[in-house]
C-alpha cells in the first residue's frame, strides 16, 4: 500500500506516542532500502540488536534506493523526519550537511575510535569538516563477478577466468552451451556497475583515478580509455532479451538456477545466495577482479540523522550509530549482507570464502579505491549514467560517447 509523505509522519508520531505510553526506550524510526531476502536478514541483525541494548526499532523500508532517500530528504525537508536515515557511502547525504539539516555522531565516533578503525575513503566521506555526519555500516564492493559452478560445468568450463580475454572465452562457451552468458539487470546503476568494473580491470588503477577523480579529459579521450568502452560494450552482447528493467536479485536468481554463468554485481549478490542455502567455492565462484593489483573498490551504505532538538530522538540516534558499529553486530550483518566490516579491527577469521578475498585485498591500501560516486557529484554521476545507459543500449560510435563523457565530467 502506497502512503504519502504526510502519512508517513503521522505514523512515525503515532507509533513513537505507543512507545512512549508503554514505557519503550529510545525510538528510532529507520528509514532504508533492503527489501530483498538476503537484504532483510540482514537489517533483522541491525534492529535486533538495537532491542537488545534497550532500543525500540520502528521500521520504514522502501523499495529502490533512489525512492526510500526521495523519501528521507523530503520527510526531513518537510519537518517529519525520521531518527535515521539510509543513503549510499557517498556524496549524497553533502547536501543535507552543508544546509545544516543532520546531527553530527562524534561522540559516538569518538567513543568507538571511528578516525582509527575505519579505511580512509570511508572517513572522507562521513566526516565533513571535522564532524562525523554519518555511520557507515558495512563496505561492499560493486564489482564482484559472480558466477554458477553447474552452468560453469554444463558449458565445460574448466578454470576459472583469470584475465578479462578468460572472461569473454567463457561467456563465448556459456553461449555455445545455449545458457544465458551475463545475467544482467538492466537499470542504469546496474550498467554504471559493469562499466565500473571494465574500468577497475582493462583501464586499471591509474585511469580509473584520472577518469573519475580527475575528469581528465586527455585520459578520457585515451587509446586506453576507448579499449575500456569497447569491453563494456561487448559484454552488452552477451545479455538476454529479459535484461531490459531486471531487478538485481532476479539476475542472481538466475545463476542460482543454473540459468545464466556470470554476472557482475556488488557482494550484496551474496545474500542471496546464502537465502538459497548455496555455499561459495562449492555452487558458486567469486572473483574480485583479474590480476595481483586489480583494485577493489570501496562502495557501501550509512545512516544519517536528520537535525532534532528532541533529547530523546537524539539519545535515540546514538544509541543506534553505537549499536550498528558494534564489532559483533557489524560481523553478523555482513554475513547476512554478503559485505565486509567497515571497522578494519573486528573478527572476521569466520566470515566466508569470498569475504576472505575481499578481506585479502583490502589489507593492500594501495589498492583501495573509492567508489565513482565519492568523487563525482550526483550531476555529474548522473550525467554519466546517461551516456553509459545510452550507449549500452543503442549503436552509438564509441569515439561519441569519449566525447560525451568528457562532457558531462567537466560540469
Amino acid at each position: 500500500m502506497r502512503r504519502t509523505m504526510k502519512q508517513f509522519g503521522v505514523l512515525s508520531v503515532l507509533m513513537a506516542l505507543a512507545g512512549v505510553a508503554h514505557g519503550a526506550g529510545p525510538q528510532a524510526e529507520v528509514i532504508h532500502w533492503w527489501t530483498s531476502g538476503g537484504e532483510s536478514a540482514a537489517v533483522r541483525t541491525f534492529s535486533e540488536a538495537y532491542t537488545a541494548a534497550g532500543g525500540v526499532w520502528v521500521d520504514t523500508a522502501i523499495a529502490v534506493g533512489e525512492q526510500a532517500r526521495s523519501v528521507a530528504v523530503n520527510r526531513i525537508v518537510g519537518g517529519t523526519p525520521p531518527a535515521a536515515a539510509q543513503f549510499n557511502t557517498t556524496k549524497q547525504f553533502l547536501d543535507l550537511v552543508e544546509q545544516g539539516m543532520l546531527n553530527n555522531m562524534d561522540d559516538v565516533a569518538a567513543k568507538q575510535g571511528w578516525d582509527k578503525v575505519l579505511p580512509e575513503p570511508v572517513l572522507n566521506v562521513v566526516r565533513v569538516k571535522g564532524h562525523f555526519y554519518a555511520a557507515p555500516v558495512d563496505i561492499h564492493m560493486p564489482t564482484w563477478f559472480w558466477y554458477s559452478k553447474a552452468a560453469f560445468k554444463r558449458a565445460g568450463i574448466a578454470n576459472e577466468p583469470k584475465s578479462v580475454d578468460e572472461l569473454f572465452a567463457a561467456l563465448d562457451k556459456l553461449r555455445a552451451a545455449g545458457l544465458i552468458p551475463l545475467a544482467h539487470g538492466g537499470q542504469p546503476w546496474q550498467e554504471s556497475i559493469v562499466f565500473t568494473a571494465m574500468l577497475a580491470n582493462v583501464g586499471g588503477s591509474e585511469l580509473y583515478l584520472k577518469v573519475l577523480r580527475d575528469r581528465d579529459a586527455k585520459a578520457i579521450q585515451s587509446p586506453a580509455f576507448k579499449e575500456v568502452l569497447l569491453a563494456y560494450k561487448r559484454l552488452q552482447g552477451y545479455v538476454d532479451k529479459g535484461a531490459p528493467g531486471r531487478n538485481w536479485n532476479d539476475a542472481t536468481a538466475l545463476l542460482i538456477t543454473g540459468k545464466a554463468g556470470v554476472q557482475i554485481i556488488g557482494d550484496w549478490a551474496k545474500g542471496e545466495f546464502s537465502t538459497a542455502k548455496q555455499v561459495p567455492e562449492r555452487d558458486y565462484g567469486c572473483i574480485p577482479g583479474f590480476g595481483p593489483k586489480s583494485p577493489y573498490i570501496i562502495q557501501g551504505d550509512a545512516f544519517v540523522f536528520p537535525k532534532t532538538s528532541n533529547a530523546e530522538t537524539v539519545k535515540a540516534q546514538k544509541l543506534l550509530a553505537e549499536v550498528m558499529l558494534t564489532p559483533a553486530t557489524q560481523v553478523a550483518f555482513s554475513n547476512h549482507k554478503g559485505s565486509i566490516p567497515v571497522r578494519m579491527d573486528v573478527d572476521v577469521s569466520k566470515m566466508d570464502a569470498c569475504a576472505q578475498k575481499g578481506l585479502a585485498i583490502m589489507k593492500d591500501k594501495s589498492r583501495q579505491l573509492g567508489n565513482g560516486e565519492v568523487y563525482l557529484n550526483p550531476d555529474q554521476n548522473g550525467a554519466l549514467s546517461d551516456v553509459l545507459t545510452a550507449y549500452w543500449n543503442r549503436n552509438i560510435p564509441v569515439e561519441k560517447v569519449q566525447k560525451d563523457i568528457a562532457a558531462a565530467l567537466s560540469n
